[in-house]
């Protein structure tokens, strides 16, 4: 069934048509493989093994050309490990060459000193290395041991080919908020630039969101140096909560669910945001009739994205404009409505509506879990859990793997 989608005003802020959705993504999030080397505790997807029924190389290049028709600006590739798919580095040539740009996220297993060089001789390609600690301590217990150092020889191999204007991708948590100026310096130092987002209860960060969170006072703390540095460091406009501190941060104070952005994953499936992996935000699937562009301009569940939000509790909020009610994401997986107050409100309404909750009542999970079944080279030792040997085989869980 065809949506009718709200119309969009003529004229006014941008954010106010941004509010009604666009024809067309400013960017999409796509997961191209739930494969993983790692097992990181606050994986939004839950990665680890690779689904079989993952889009055959054919159906990805189909998906790539469907983009460009949409004139998509450029995609957001991540997993998963993306580069453990055996087609990772043909699908990136093909996106490039069919003028879609590609950022993609990694954690550098892959990125030897030949790689690197590739990628700084290509155009419309961004890297990011995925790195949640400024020291091993810190990034090992929550990524696994020996990541650090794997992230690390992967910025150094980018820097010394020469590469311009990657990134290092941090997700703030309550163990490295104090590290922000550490984080900063270690980019600095290999001519990147930093990337900070906002630690969401998805996925296997449902599991460790509470103990993970950063406190208030940190958040007041991110929020004063996002002020102090924000010209010089992405956001992915993740903390836009935080604009209800008083004066709005540099972004897109929006959530974006559904009206500029939206994630593809392994198999297919389109949801309407990377952070929302669950059944009530799936709008449909690429390989159905229509192909993404149906999904996009006709799911009913993004229409109803796109229309205001006009009742709750938030919009009687003194701070609802600055905010616009916080994360979608963050509000359904702590099990608190989505026209209510965001978990982490600054003004305390998020603490207060947790305390509310009906305790019998468990929060919603994601009914996807890819995480792997056995041993993992470097598990992390976050929850006291102690370190697995690696195997040779752990290294790419797509080794021998037909995608073709």
């Amino acid at each position: 069934m065809t949506a009718v989608l709200p119309e969009r005003p003529i004229g006014g802020r941008l954010i106010d048509q941004f509010e009604y959705g666009l024809d067309a993504p400013i960017c999409l999030t796509w997961e191209l493989t739930y494969a993983c080397n790692l097992a990181c505790v606050h994986c939004l997807s839950s990665s680890g093994r690779r689904d079989p029924r993952e889009l055959s190389t054919a159906e990805a290049e189909a998906v790539i050309d469907e983009l460009q028709r949409m004139q998509v600006f450029y995609v957001n590739v991540g997993g998963g490990e993306p580069t453990v798919r055996p087609d990772f580095w043909h699908l990136l040539d093909y996106a490039i060459g069919h003028d879609v740009g590609v950022k993609f996220s990694t954690n550098g297993v892959k990125l030897d000193k030949a790689r690197a060089a590739q990628l700084a001789r290509t155009d419309y390609v961004d890297v990011q290395i995925s790195l949640d600690g400024a020291t091993a301590e810190v990034n090992d217990a929550v990524r696994g041991t020996g990541s650090f150092a794997t992230a690390i020889r992967a910025l150094e191999n980018l820097a010394e080919a020469g590469m311009k204007d990657f990134k290092v991708s941090v997700v703030v948590t309550r163990e490295n908020a104090g590290q922000l100026d550490a984080f900063k310096e270690l980019t600095d130092r290999y001519g990147a630039q930093l990337r900070i987002t906002r630690l969401r209860p998805s996925g296997r960060g449902a599991d460790v969101w509470d103990q993970l969170h950063p406190t208030q006072q940190q958040q007041r703390e991110l929020y004063q140096w996002l002020l102090a540095h924000g010209e010089g460091v992405l956001t992915g406009d993740s903390f836009f909560h935080l604009s209800a501190f008083g004066e709005a941060l540099p972004g897109l104070n929006l959530c974006g669910a559904g009206r500029v952005v939206c994630l593809i994953d392994p198999v297919g499936d389109v949801y309407a945001c990377p952070f929302a992996i669950h059944e009530n935000f799936l709008a449909g699937n690429v390989r159905s009739p229509g192909g993404f562009r149906r999904v996009w301009q006709s799911s009913e569940l993004f229409a109803d994205l796109r229309s205001p939000q006009t009742g709750g509790a938030c919009t009687k909020c003194a701070h609802f404009d600055a905010c616009r009610g916080g994360c979608m994401a963050a509000k359904f997986f702590t099990g608190l409505p989505l026209d209510g107050p965001d978990p982490e409100c600054v003004q305390g309404y998020g603490e207060t509506a947790l305390a509310a909750r009906d305790l019998e009542a468990a929060p919603p999970r994601s009914h996807l879990d890819h995480s792997h079944t056995g041993p993992v080279r470097g598990q992390p030792t976050l929850l006291g859990m102690p370190s697995i040997p690696a195997k040779p085989c752990d290294e790419s869980p797509l080794a021998g793997a037909d995608l073709g």
